[in-house]
């Protein structure tokens, strides 16, 4: 089996699944990641903007109560214009993100996630 690529980076991952959490903060702390969680959009907004300068990517799953994807896309960009956003979602299909790629987001994943890609 090929060693999937790892990093030492800071990812802040946005999520309301805690099956999902579960998933990437364990895959991703493996592959030597620092891991951040928020469960919803305001929580993301709040935890970067008490780390600035920390995270060095934001995972973004695009249906949340509280606060969704494209809002809180938004609101990370007023904080920080060059914050880097990989978006997520199975309900929702990336043309539907179009407009948050052409403002600078990083790529759109589909889950359900799978280590190879998401490395």
């Amino acid at each position: 089996m090929n060693k999937l690529p790892g990093g030492h980076e800071t990812i802040l991952i946005v999520d309301d699944q805690e099956t999902v959490w579960d998933f990437l903060i364990e895959a991703l702390q493996n592959l030597g990641y620092s891991v951040l969680l928020a469960e919803n959009g305001e929580d993301a907004v709040s935890i970067y903007r008490e780390n600035p300068h920390e995270i060095d990517l934001v995972l973004l799953d695009m249906v949340m109560p509280k606060l969704g994807g494209h809002s809180t896309f938004y609101q990370l960009k007023e904080i920080d214009p060059n914050v880097k956003v990989l978006l997520s979602s199975g309900f929702v299909s990336a043309t539907s993100v179009n407009d948050l790629l052409e403002k600078g987001a990083a790529g759109f994943l589909p889950k359900p996630h799978r280590l190879p890609v998401l490395a």
